[in-house]
């Protein structure tokens, strides 16, 4: 016997059904959402869709869909729900917001994935922000049909403060097909940057997840935030991979199919931590306060942003030991090229 969301989410009616991709509606009471986290940098939250089709292996968000009773990590991309969108009840919501608070779009799905061509709710509400004022909007995305929208930023940013944060874990196209298989090219995501940036638009880059041995070496964050300036963005961050039992039972038989030599590591720690603690962590926010000093960049986030935000560094370059696990509290592994297996 399902109740609440799990009630509602069974209830939705199909919209359309693809090979690997089922799309249902889903009845919300709210679109606006309170943010809980007493650390978090924004107060409210918008997620037009639950689940994102996305696929990336790293995904800390599969969690979310074991609220509706989806249990199997990969009904988060294959299983993606369209919210309801009633214009009068969301901007009844948006009269709670108070004037130095931030609304963060796609922190638990991405705003811009394959469903928002279908269904436009992600435009639907900035339409709304369109023709309001004095709101703070802070979209995350990792896709380039966020610049389909620059009107509406545009508009948006004339009476309201508004940043589109665009996701770029690295430079190289192959390793994001590996890690982000359904994503755009980071090529396509830095080209939409600069299409916005061109216009206005604040932007920032936020070269996430920082993962231990596959993509944290000095050289290839470095690219990361070259490629940012480069796209015209203002601010540059990263967070430190994290994993929830969801995340974990997909990125470590990953992790093992692809980067066999990490395979041990990962395991024997993530299977005990969600997180990385040590001095891995305050050796990234030292690399990335270098980075941002020298290219230009602003962290933007405040000081209080959350643990897992805020925990930005890269791991040094020295050659690993791989046939001994290794210490991802202070990691030593080098960046290798994902196994062709």
């Amino acid at each position: 016997m399902f109740t609440g969301i799990a009630k509602l989410a069974r209830e939705g009616g199909q919209l359309e059904q693809k090979a690997r991709v089922e799309y249902r509606e889903l009845d919300t009471r709210h679109l606006l959402n309170r943010c809980t986290g007493e650390r978090m940098p924004f107060e409210w939250t918008i997620n037009p869709y639950r689940g994102c089709e996305f696929g990336c292996q790293y995904c800390y968000a599969r969690y979310t869909h074991e609220f509706m009773e989806f249990r199997e990590p990969q009904d988060f991309e294959r299983k993606i729900f369209a919210k309801q969108f009633d214009l009068p009840t969301f901007s009844a919501e948006l009269r709670t917001v108070k004037p130095d608070e931030w609304i963060a779009m796609g922190t638990a799905t991405d705003p811009y994935q394959p469903a928002e061509r279908r269904y436009g709710l992600t435009r639907k509400v900035l339409e709304v922000f369109a023709r309001r004022q004095s709101f703070n909007l802070a979209i995350t995305t990792k896709s380039d049909l966020v610049a389909r929208d620059a009107d509406l930023l545009v508009k948006i940013a004339k009476r309201n403060n508004v940043r589109v944060n665009m996701t770029v874990t690295t430079t190289d196209t192959a390793l994001a097909r590996l890690l982000e298989p359904m994503a755009p090219r980071p090529d396509l995501r830095l080209a939409a940057l600069r299409a916005l940036s061109s216009q206005g638009i604040e932007t920032s880059v936020f070269a996430c997840p920082v993962m231990p041995g596959i993509n944290d070496s000095k050289a290839s964050l470095a690219a990361v935030a070259k490629a940012a300036v480069e796209a015209g963005a203002k601010n540059f961050g990263a967070q430190v991979v994290f994993l929830r039992d969801s995340a974990r039972a997909v990125f470590l038989p990953f992790v093992e199919k692809s980067f066999p030599h990490l395979a041990r590591s990962y395991r024997e720690h993530f299977e005990k931590h969600a997180t990385i603690r040590g001095t891995y962590p305050e050796k990234i926010r030292e690399i990335l306060r270098e980075l941002r000093t020298e290219h230009g960049l602003s962290a933007r986030w405040p000081e209080h942003a959350p643990k897992w935000q805020a925990s930005f560094d890269f791991s040094t370059s020295e050659p690993a030991d791989i046939s001994a696990p290794a210490n991802i509290s202070a990691p030593i592994f080098r960046q290798v090229k994902p196994s062709s297996s």
